[in-house]
This record gives C-alpha cells, sequence and structure tokens, in this order.
C-alpha cells in the first residue's frame, strides 16, 4: 500500500501516466490509420480487378 501512495504522490509517476495515455493514442491512431490504409488497397483493388478484360 506504501508503493501505491508513493507512486500516487510522486510527480514521476503522474508523468508516467501521462506518457502511457499519450502512447495509447499514438497506437490508437497508428491502427486506425493501417485499417484504413488496408480498406482503401481493398477497394483500389477490387477497382482494378473490375477493369480487366476477363
Amino acid at each position: 500500500m506504501t508503493f501505491a501512495r508513493r507512486f500516487r504522490d510522486d510527480e514521476d509517476g503522474a508523468a508516467m501516466i501521462e506518457y502511457t495515455v499519450l502512447l495509447g493514442i499514438i497506437t490508437a491512431a497508428v491502427i486506425a490509420t493501417i485499417i484504413l490504409v488496408g480498406i482503401w488497397v481493398s477497394g483500389q483493388w477490387v477497382s482494378l480487378e473490375g477493369q480487366l478484360p476477363s
């Protein structure tokens, strides 16, 4: 319990939590970007495939 209190009162602990939240936001943005690019590439591929002669 003393470790939790010391961690709560320590400014380094607050900074670490802030960096962890920031890292989570950046990670979510990167994952969303990868998914959106994948969807776009898939659509482009289907469009190109539809334009090819049979």
